[in-house]
């Protein structure tokens, strides 16, 4: 089964009137419903006439409908519309838009209702039925957000109460932390004391010991001095016992 679309625009052509046109969409033919309010006009397109059209411009029906359903469905700022007398009390509904830089203008001829009434009426009960629509979605748009107003503020709060948990349980884990970093500089300040008083009694017997040993080798230094003289006398009188026989041997040869 085609499917079918509908809208309902308020026009305002050019030097004329406002008016509403009301269309009625589908893939390769549309109807459309006009009306000033006092009288109404109908244009019927039928698929052989649309068909013709698109062959005029070189589109297919399905684009030719998609390009008047976007300049009838919303009044394009550009477009140049009128709506014309075209005699008998018939109308002619134009527009204009730009192609590959040319404008172009589309014309459909619309025809006096035989029952303006009715097609007024139609029109009407369409805008009062899309206006209960919107009012509805209106109201299920409004309330879903104040449902979700609510959903935010509820997160809000409970995102503050969160961070004023976090803040709370850092400060009391800073506070631990700095009562345990106090003991633990306190016991370094302590273990130093201690370690610098055992230094200092120990050394007492180092210095005693060490000038002990000075001492004992200050007077092994001494002793030596007094050896090595005694082995210099020594030397000499053995020079001068050995040069005593060398003489006398010589006096005897005499």
């Amino acid at each position: 089964m085609e499917s079918t679309r509908h809208s309902c625009l308020k026009l305002e052509p050019q030097h004329s009137e406002p008016i509403f046109v009301k269309c009625t969409w589908s893939q390769s033919r549309f109807d459309l419903s006009i009306t000033d309010g006092l009288h109404a006009w109908i244009c019927h397109a039928s698929e052989e006439e649309v068909r013709d059209r698109a062959a005029q411009w070189d589109q297919p029906v399905t684009e030719y409908v998609e390009l008047a359903e976007r300049y009838l469905g919303f009044q394009q700022p550009g477009s140049i519309y009128q709506f014309t007398d075209a005699g008998d009390g018939h109308k002619r509904l134009s527009w204009t838009f730009d192609k590959e830089g040319t404008t172009l203008e589309w014309r459909w001829k619309c025809q006096l209702s035989p029952n303006s009434k009715e097609t007024t009426a139609g029109i009407l009960d369409f805008l009062m039925d899309a206006n209960i629509r919107l009012s509805e979605e209106v109201v299920r748009k409004t309330q879903s957000f104040e449902r979700l107003k609510v959903e935010a503020e509820k997160c809000l709060a409970q995102s503050e109460k969160i961070n004023d948990e976090k803040v709370e349980f850092e400060s009391a884990i800073y506070e631990k932390f700095l009562g345990v970093l106090n003991s633990k500089k306190a016991k370094l300040r302590e273990l130093r004391g201690q370690l610098s008083n055992e230094k200092a009694a120990g050394k007492l017997p180092e210095d005693e010991s060490s000038e002990k040993t000075d001492s004992f080798d200050n007077g092994s230094d001494d002793e030596k001095s007094e050896e090595e003289p005694a082995k210099d006398v020594t030397g000499t009188s053995k020079l001068v016992v050995g040069s005593r026989p060398r003489g006398r041997q010589r006096t005897t040869r005499i």
